[in-house]
């Protein structure tokens, strides 16, 4: 789910909890796992922190980035400001939108994320492969995909 941009940005949180809320039980209902995307390009530092905060309380499993729709996707400076976030409740962390080579991957695993979420994943695992860098460039490379 997207999370409600506009009332996190009015500062309506008990709004945005309660949407949260409704998905992440109706996955955990399904057992499916719920992912709370922010759309960090939209957002203020705080409100992206207000978000995570948000977002744990209402217990989803994942904080992604974006949808990869917006001005810009993830950057290694939102990854690291979520990762640090949500690390109390140890949540997953999806960087998406923008990621399309080995180094950008490299940089979002280096900033925390444990999922990507990317559109060139083919070119990306070529590159991975080809020598763009050694598999063990990243720690955890194993769930960086």
């Amino acid at each position: 789910m997207v999370i409600n941009i506009g009332a996190l940005r009015d500062r309506n949180d008990a709004l945005v909890l309660k949407d949260i809320r409704a998905v992440v039980g109706a996955c955990k209902e399904k057992g499916a796992l719920s992912k709370v995307i922010l759309e960090t390009a939209l957002l203020t530092d705080e409100e992206k922190v207000r978000g995570c905060n948000l977002i744990m309380k209402a217990g989803a499993d994942y904080v992604k980035t974006s949808t990869g729709f917006s001005a810009k996707g993830a950057t290694a400076d939102d990854v690291a400001l979520i990762s640090r976030a949500v690390a109390s409740k140890k949540l997953g962390v999806k960087a998406a939108g923008g990621i399309r080579t080995y180094s950008d991957l490299v940089k979002m695993v280096r900033a925390g994320a444990t999922r990507i979420g990317a559109s060139s994943s083919v070119k990306i695992m070529e590159e991975a492969l080809g020598g763009a860098g050694a598999a063990g460039d990243v720690e955890g490379s194993d769930t960086a995909t």
